[in-house]
């Protein structure tokens, strides 16, 4: 068996057995491109041997989605299928896990008319809200992972030979995933409780604000009173363990929706809707942006924050050391699985529930009442660098160092 191979099995057993960590009798429901099928039968194969009952796979094909957006008429991208969205809202009733293996062309519906690609996302996001609450409750197990398409490899080794270039963004892949390693779920084991330690001290501090400076970035984000870091690992309905996105690098918790305010600018590309949106500049007002400057991408970064009420807010604070394996290889993914693991992020749109005391089980108006916010969209963008300095403040005004130089200061 060559390398390869020993790591593409090690990388589906990472899957099954951390990322979804599937119990024996449950039902696993993988998305993913039809590219990548050898990786997704493996994964079929090991969940199998586990114990799974059932494995279904949704295959999607991006050249059948191009074609789409291409010819169909506008009104095809304001419904979606309602079967499809029942679908995954059973599996999840039923104590189902979901892995969704990212494997998208970054550059997939450039030239498409922004309004059609916006019109989708809102028409998914409205579909499929009452699922996104199991999953951002940690109701059930879910996991996301990636495996390259000839496009986006061509996107990130630009400069490789093209019969190479596949090759060597699996080897990032195996690399930032640890499949790479003599006993990848061990070592995963390790770096969860290393991710918790960083979640431990910032629970104990139960800092009130934070103060983020960079170049172009002066923000302050207030923290409810009964926020929870979290990190790596997260435990279901049931006391099961899993590991939702691998790689993951981060520890995070949920911002007050109103409690936002500055100016934040991007670091990296923001891969959305299959168009890229680089160099850009948000100002928030009371929680709110109100103002948006961006290089590259405006219509598509304007849709974004226009796809309902509360995609003008932050949902989500995540910390990420400059100093992290992905942001020392030096490689930008084009891909947000990847790129927010190699820097401090911010996310638009809906709030994890899990990260207030008692969240999980809280109705949406009971989230709503503590200013958490609530949104059909969830989208991740890159604001750290070497550069940047992360202040805790305290209840009683002083400040404490949480970054420095864009790494922990702790």
């Amino acid at each position: 068996m060559s390398t390869f191979e020993k790591n593409l099995e090690k990388y589906a057993e990472l899957a099954v057995k951390v990322g979804v960590n599937i119990q024996p009798g449950q039902t696993l429901l993988v998305n993913a491109a039809i590219h990548t099928a050898p990786f997704v039968r493996k994964v079929v194969e090991k969940a199998y041997e586990v114990g799974a009952k059932h494995v279904y796979v949704d295959w999607s094909d991006e050249t059948v989605a191009r074609l789409k957006y291409d010819l169909a008429p506008d009104e095809a991208f304001t419904e979606f299928p309602s079967w499809k969205a029942q679908a995954s809202k059973e599996i999840a009733e039923n104590g189902g896990a979901f892995l969704s293996v990212t494997s998208s062309n970054p550059s997939l519906l450039k030239g498409v008319d922004p309004s059609r690609i916006a019109a989708a996302n809102k028409a998914a996001g409205q579909a499929m809200s009452e699922f996104r609450r199991y999953i951002q409750s940690d109701k059930v197990s879910w996991s996301v992972m990636a495996a390259p398409s000839k496009e986006w490899a061509a996107k990130v080794f630009p400069d490789a030979p093209e019969s190479e270039q596949e090759g060597l963004l699996w080897d990032a892949i195996f690399k930032a995933t640890r499949a790479d390693l003599e006993d990848p779920v061990q070592a995963w084991t390790q770096h969860d409780q290393n991710l918790h330690q960083k979640v431990d001290y910032l629970n104990e501090k139960k800092y009130k604000k934070l103060h983020y400076k960079a170049p172009g970035t002066d923000l302050t984000i207030e923290l409810p009173e009964t926020h929870i870091w979290v990190g790596a690992g997260s435990i279901n309905e049931k006391g099961d363990s899993f590991m939702a996105n691998m790689p993951t690098e981060e520890v995070f918790t949920v911002p007050l929706k109103s409690g936002v305010n500055g100016v934040v600018k991007s670091t990296l590309p923001l891969n959305y809707g299959g168009n890229l949106i680089e160099d850009f500049s948000l100002t928030f007002e009371n929680g709110k942006v109100v103002n948006i400057d961006v290089e590259e991408g405006y219509e598509t970064l304007k849709n974004l924050i226009e796809t309902d009420e509360g995609a003008a807010h932050l949902g989500e604070v995540a910390l990420v050391p400059h100093n992290s394996p992905i942001s020392q290889s030096n490689t930008v993914f084009f891909n947000t699985l990847f790129d927010e693991n190699a820097s401090n992020h911010l996310a638009l749109g809906s709030a994890y529930a899990f990260c207030i005391e008692g969240g999980k089980t809280m109705s949406k108006e009971e989230l709503k009442e503590r200013d958490i916010n609530e949104s059909i969209t969830h989208v991740d963008f890159m604001i750290g660098s070497a550069e940047m300095d992360i202040d805790g403040i305290k209840e009683d005004g002083t400040s404490e160092p949480i970054f420095r130089k864009g790494n922990w200061a702790f």
